[in-house]
């Protein structure tokens, strides 16, 4: 029996590494695009061939493990490659960018919903792409839903209201003017309302927002008149 046992133990060890090895390979093609992502995270600056090194090595680690984190990080890096504006590439590769990470968003999101800013980053990603629209709703509202504190996601949150704020149902509405509200009380630094501010239209659905909490008012009309 011991040479059955031995057999057993060596065909799982195999199994397992040829189930691993995938998982580990990606991993090791993962990490050759976390230069440039943390330069993105960092708003530092970083060129059009390093984007497109990172892109190519997320591609690899995608085809060898297909889940969630994988395509949720990939898509961090096409949409940040779309939306920077210093380094030369075509309009159409910025498109195609979009439109790529809009499906590895969907997909990953599929597979792991609880993501705040990877929600916010399809709503995000979705208005560049085709401008203020209802399709921006859903991922708004998840990523209200999944981290409403989340200080990180304030300022971009508040952007996407105040753009589709004509695509919201009553409800919703109700449900936006209590997290506006308390984005205001836990933010650290309230500015950003402000620097939100580009028009009449944008000041006037954020007083309406903010009507209820004490002080605001006020304190917006100074940052409005001093930025």
């Amino acid at each position: 029996m011991s040479w059955l046992l031995r057999g057993l133990l060596a065909i799982s060890g195999v199994v397992l590494v040829y189930q691993g090895l995938p998982v580990a390979l990606s991993a090791f093609q993962a990490q050759k695009s976390d230069a440039v992502v943390m330069r993105l995270r960092r708003v530092e600056p970083f060129t059009a061939p390093a984007l497109l090194a990172g892109l190519e090595a997320l591609n690899r680690a995608v085809s060898l493990q297909p889940v969630a984190g994988r395509y949720l990080q990939r898509s961090e890096l096409e949409t940040g490659g779309a939306l920077t504006g210093n380094f030369n590439v075509t309009p159409e590769n910025r498109t195609a960018w979009l439109q790529r990470s809009k499906t590895d968003l969907e997909l990953g999101l599929a597979m792991a919903p609880a993501r705040t800013m990877e929600w916010l980053r399809l709503g995000i990603t979705i208005q560049s792409l085709d401008g203020p629209s209802r399709a921006i709703v859903g991922p708004l509202m998840m990523s209200i839903r999944t981290g409403p504190w989340l200080e990180a996601a304030f300022f971009s949150r508040l952007r996407l209201i105040v753009d589709n704020w004509a695509y919201f149902t009553d409800e919703q509405k109700v449900e936006i003017r209590s997290a506006v509200s308390g984005m205001w009380r836990r933010s650290r630094d309230q500015r950003f309302f402000a620097q939100t501010v580009l028009n009449p239209v944008d000041e006037l659905i954020i007083r309406n927002l903010l009507r209820d909490e004490p002080g605001a008012q006020e304190q917006l009309t100074i940052w409005i008149l001093t930025k």
